[in-house]
């Protein structure tokens, strides 16, 4: 029976549920990270620093920062190469400032290059004002290469079909 909270409000019995999207990044999901854009000239998103994402003096793992930075301009790449299998060829990332437990970071991945087999990534993940939302200090630039010119297999259609559902395009 739909209501009482349960989510159905307004349902009749004969409307179909859909069924809930897998995440975008499974790893990144794990720690916590929302994406709050995906499109081929940006991805971004938000991550609160939990103990999980920290290394022992409760400052954020760099390894977290490196998936980020992966991660993000993975997602960036596969959006503006039209949807076609890649990998990461290059990881080169500068730790300049600390976040710690806590604290929120912002991932931004925007391109340098887009070419049909190489593409060129700089992702920044800046510390969060909690008072203003707004970019304080930088914890981490890093850039990735990615050769983009794999063929995509049959069973990623789901995962494009969803992720095109994410980033309304």
């Amino acid at each position: 029976m739909a209501g009482a909270g349960d989510g159905g409000e307004g349902r009749s019995s004969g409307d179909k549920q859909e069924e809930p999207s897998p995440p975008v990044d499974r790893a990144l999901h794990a720690l916590g990270f929302e994406f709050t854009r995906i499109t081929a000239r940006e991805v971004a998103g938000r991550l609160p620093i939990t103990e999980t994402c920290c290394q022992p003096f409760n400052w954020l793992n760099g390894g977290v920062s490196a998936l980020m930075a992966e991660s993000t301009a993975s997602l960036g790449g596969y959006v503006a190469s039209g949807y076609r299998r890649l990998a990461g060829v290059q990881l080169s990332i500068n730790h300049v400032g600390p976040a710690r437990l806590g604290d929120v970071v912002q991932a931004q991945a925007t391109p340098v290059q887009l070419g049909r087999k190489i593409q060129v990534w700089e992702v920044q993940i800046w510390r969060i004002d909690p008072s203003t939302s707004e970019c304080k200090d930088l914890v981490s630039t890093a850039r990735v290469t990615l050769l983009t010119n794999l063929s995509t297999p049959e069973e990623m259609k789901s995962y494009e079909i969803g992720l095109k559902k994410f980033a309304k395009l």
